[in-house]
């Protein structure tokens, strides 16, 4: 018999974080570096959590070498080849090693080629695991067989979000679970299917799951500006993962086209199971399934770097609000507040998403 949760579930606009005393004098004394130690591959991670999504037209060569500078994270898109890899690899060893991962669907030609980059670039310390739906047994297995066959690497596996997958992703080899359903701004997975689950309240319920088993989680999708960035972060969340706020940049994949009305340049962003991103690599959309993506048109912006600086000052000015000299106290001085509104529009709300 069908049921229902009657739990109140929220998502990042149904909140606000409370403020509270502070002894910080300047957002410039907040320290955002974290560093963590994995239970399952028993490596280490030191830098601003914040990962670019595996998207390509986000998660490229490019837009890596421009985080790591922040010493951001790269989810690098799964459409790269060997020879890509391995010339990248040839030119920037320390990105490689410490600010990038490298990303796998889970078919048997998917194994191969993850066996062959990695093989041609030891240095990869990442496997980003990336599938739309992480219920299936099938997806698990993978995960499992990619842990014995890596037994050092650090495993990303997702997306689920309830706290059931993401203990039994991490039992089965995965050191940190993403989390989020169809919260991506390019994503229609809800509209599609009628499924997901607010983004907020899935990051709180899964970073209680893995922290209670030593592993981490990211929240990916769902963040329209940095103060949701930080919501993520205070709801426990490890990582944050972030696709439509770092799209349109120069780093990003695709060519800068004028519009036809001449009203400016733009970039086009799409998710990976829309009909654009199926054409691309797959030659189009099988027969048995629906995209589950669309594709948009996003405004030039030029170099990343003034969004991440944006970013970034916009979450340490949250730790100066709530009292956080570290990032790892954020989630420990947060209170949230369920609220109606966010903003007063009576300008608009333009400058509410990127």
């Amino acid at each position: 018999m069908p049921r229902i949760e009657t739990d109140i579930k929220l998502d990042f606009k149904d909140v606000l974080l409370r403020p509270k005393r502070s002894t910080l004098k300047s957002r410039s004394e907040v320290d955002l570096t974290r560093n963590y130690t994995f239970r399952n591959s028993k490596g280490s991670y030191t830098g601003i959590p914040i990962i670019a999504a595996n998207m390509d037209t986000v998660g490229s060569f490019e837009m890596a070498l421009a985080l790591h500078r922040f010493t951001l994270f790269t989810a690098i898109h799964k459409h790269y080849s060997v020879d890509d890899w391995r010339g990248f690899a040839a030119k920037h060893p320390e990105c490689i090693q410490t600010g990038i991962a490298v990303s796998t669907g889970t078919s048997d030609g998917d194994f191969e080629k993850l066996s062959a980059i990695v093989a041609a670039v030891p240095q990869l310390q990442y496997i980003c695991v990336d599938v739309a739906n992480g219920y299936s047994e099938r997806f698990v297995q993978f995960v499992k067989d990619v842990r014995q066959k890596f037994p050092t690497h650090t495993i990303m596996a997702g997306n689920v979000v309830t706290g059931e997958m993401v203990e039994e992703l991490i039992l089965a080899g995965a050191d940190i679970i993403k989390v989020g359903i169809g919260s991506g701004s390019v994503c229609t997975t809800r509209k599609k299917t009628g499924v997901g689950y607010p983004q907020l309240s899935a990051v709180m319920e899964c970073a209680d799951a893995a922290h209670g088993l030593g592993g981490h989680i990211i929240s990916d999708g769902g963040c329209t500006c940095p103060g949701d960035v930080s919501k993520a972060f205070g709801a426990g969340a490890d990582f944050v993962m972030l696709g439509g706020m770092l799209a349109g940049h120069q780093e990003c994949g695709g060519e800068v086209v004028e519009k036809e009305d001449s009203s400016g340049m733009y970039k086009r962003f799409y998710g990976m199971s829309s009909d654009t991103a199926m054409k691309k690599h797959a030659g189009g959309v099988a027969e048995y399934r629906a995209s589950e993506g669309k594709t948009v048109e996003v405004a030039y912006k030029g170099p990343v770097e003034a969004t991440v600086r944006d970013v970034l000052g916009g979450v340490r000015s949250t730790c100066t609000y709530v009292g956080a000299a570290k990032l790892k106290e954020l989630s420990r001085r947060t209170t949230f507040i369920r609220v109606t509104q966010q903003l007063n529009t009576v300008f608009g709300d333009d400058s509410w998403t990127f």
